[in-house]
């Protein structure tokens, strides 16, 4: 227990600090110095620094899957489950610095794979099997092609906070993620679905 535990801490400390600082200024000596151990300690749990970031990304995506599962399994219907993905990906996106999204891209591949899998894969059929139940529940038109809408809406997720598109310093992110959610909405739902999202959208501004 003991052992699992320390290589928890290992994983929690390298993610915090890739994620304030960068992946490639971060070395296994920061991390050892960081929790107060020695680096040989380090490399009883982890080959070299990209095996960290391939668990710790590993760790992070499935903590995501479950996540989501969960916020599903508590949304009142559809319409309430694209509302919470929608702020979970709003503040997900938003959190990831596109310095990270390089690095990781560029120098450390496996890690890259697994970002594009959980997005192009899980979270493109999470978002896919929603407007399928939205369809057969009347929210949604059912002249729309789930499959390709699904992944039109991740990239439109990506592109709210892409900062070359929409510079912080002239756009509000949120005001830009709300948008295009209002905007999706509006062009997939039937008059029932928008009924029902002005519903959650009114009770959202009130509080």
């Amino acid at each position: 227990m003991e052992e699992k535990n320390q290589k928890e801490r290992i994983l929690e400390c390298a993610k915090e600090l890739f994620h304030k600082y960068g992946i490639r200024s971060i070395s296994m000596d920061d991390i050892a110095h960081h929790l107060g151990i020695s680096k040989k300690t380090i490399y009883q749990h982890f080959s070299d620094k990209d095996d960290i970031i391939t668990q710790a990304m590993q760790q992070a995506t499935h903590e995501r899957k479950n996540l989501l599962l969960h916020l599903r399994d508590q949304s009142a219907d559809v319409i309430d489950t694209m509302i919470k993905l929608h702020q979970y990906l709003y503040r997900n996106f938003d959190d990831t610095t596109a310095t990270l999204v390089f690095e990781l891209q560029k120098y450390h591949g496996e890690a890259w794979k697994i970002t594009q899998e959980f997005k192009y894969g899980f979270l493109a059929d999470f978002i896919k099997e929603d407007l399928q139940l939205g369809i057969e529940q009347g929210y949604f038109r059912d002249d729309i092609n789930a499959d390709i809408i699904s992944k039109i809406r991740l990239e439109e997720v990506t592109m709210a906070a892409n900062d070359r598109i929409f510079p912080k310093q002239s756009f509000n992110h949120e005001e830009v993620s709300k948008s295009m959610l209002e905007h999706f909405i509006q062009g997939i739902a039937t008059d029932r679905g928008k009924k029902l999202y002005r519903k959650y959208r009114n009770n959202i501004e009130q509080n």
